[in-house]
């Protein structure tokens, strides 16, 4: 069935630049924050059209400015332009998550033939949205590791837990972490209600710096392919994420190999909602975003999602809704050589909401983007990897 003519513009399907690239000059335009615990990354995001978004983050680890795009799919009247916001974390994670592992089998003297990790990340939506209810959440991480070594299978599953725990993202996944947020509204500065505040200064809107940015030549990332496969627990359906009341559980995958060269290639599958493949490139050295790059642009992008969605199920005007969101993490346990699990501060948020509506209706929109964002219940819920290790 051919789908019905949206009634907004496809702004990313019209540009001719690459979804993602190295920006030339962007080390002029944006900057990650100072460091606080070895390694920091600013991302910076603006609102284009329905639920497409644009955004620039700037790894202290890579020394690299990248543009990035989101897109949603049919599931939220989106034009699947471009990966969801969940795309992105999960291709940080397994990403880091085999930097860790590949450091520390080295460390170890553990030779590895060939490895593959595939990681399922689940999500959950539960309440109304104009009741208040409605809360996003996530659970624990299944990550399997199929290796090729001569070495026992409890010597790989050690090393597979440690090099989950060594990674920067353990510092968001295991304890409970409140994210703290600044608000903006229509260019003037609101108290949140329920938010917790950010004790810094306020930087300028950033949509300004992001539009028009010029790339520098790159390996084509990411590639779109075929849908993911249809499975029992797709229960998506045109526009079926805009319901006012919702109860269900989002999955998707990232699986992760290295190609020759060294850089971290993922193909990331998404099940509920039915949603397109997207292969992915990731590097530690610049020819790809870095693991952290793509972690933060995730959390951005989901919480950017869920003001856009809050205020078309309340059918509220809003404009633009833009961010700079900072996070600070620890070098890897293994390829920082920290020899520690990986730490991280809350993350912290700058909103700028363009509204008609009044500061009450900016607040609420600020308090159930957070409620619902699956990415910062993700830092807020003390999560772990359930690992499972299999001898290739």
């Amino acid at each position: 069935m051919a789908q019905a003519a949206k009634s907004h513009d496809n702004v990313l399907g019209a540009d001719a630049r690459p979804s993602f690239f190295p920006v030339d000059g962007g080390e002029s335009l944006i900057a990650p924050p100072p460091d606080r615990l070895g390694q920091a990354v600013r991302f910076a995001a603006r609102s284009l059209s329905v639920m497409q978004k644009e955004g620039l983050v700037a790894s202290s680890a890579s020394g690299q400015v990248w543009r990035v795009v989101s897109d949603e799919g049919a599931y939220l009247d989106g034009f699947n332009e471009a990966p969801c916001p969940l795309s992105f974390l999960t291709v940080g994670m397994v990403s880091s998550y085999m930097t860790e592992l590949l450091a520390l089998a080295e460390q170890r003297g553990i030779a590895i033939d060939h490895v593959e990790l595939v990681q399922d990340n689940y999500y959950t939506m539960k309440g109304s949205a104009l009741k208040g209810t409605m809360t996003g959440g996530a659970k624990d991480v299944e990550l399997e590791a199929r290796i090729d070594s001569p070495a026992d299978a409890e010597t790989l599953r050690a090393l597979v837990y440690d090099a989950v725990a060594a990674s920067p993202l353990n510092g968001l996944m295991r304890g409970e972490k409140d994210s703290l947020f600044t608000l903006t509204h229509k260019g003037r500065q609101v108290i949140p209600d329920k938010a917790r505040p950010v004790q810094r200064e306020v930087p300028p809107d950033p949509a300004p710096t992001i539009e028009g940015v010029h790339p520098l030549a790159c390996e084509a990332i990411p590639v779109r392919g075929d849908m993911s496969p249809l499975t029992d627990e797709a229960t998506s359906s045109q526009g079926s994420s805009l319901a006012e009341e919702q109860d269900r559980v989002l999955h998707i995958r990232g699986i992760c190999t290295v190609r020759e060269d060294g850089v971290k290639q993922v193909e990331q599958q998404l099940f509920n909602p039915h949603g397109s493949i997207f292969h992915f490139l990731c590097d530690e050295e610049g020819r790809a975003p870095d693991a952290v790059s793509y972690m933060a642009a995730g959390i951005g992008f989901c919480f950017m999602t869920q003001l856009g969605r809050y205020a078309k199920i309340a059918k509220k005007h809003l404009a633009a809704y833009n961010v700079v969101q900072d996070i600070h993490f620890t070098l890897g346990g293994a390829s920082g050589g920290t020899g520690q699990a990986g730490k991280a501060d809350p993350v912290e948020t700058h909103v700028y909401l363009d509204s008609d509506e009044n500061a009450e209706f900016a607040r609420a929109a600020l308090d159930m983007g957070e409620q619902t964002c699956f990415l910062h219940a993700f830092c807020r819920t003390d999560l772990k990897a359930r690992v499972k290790v299999v001898k290739a």
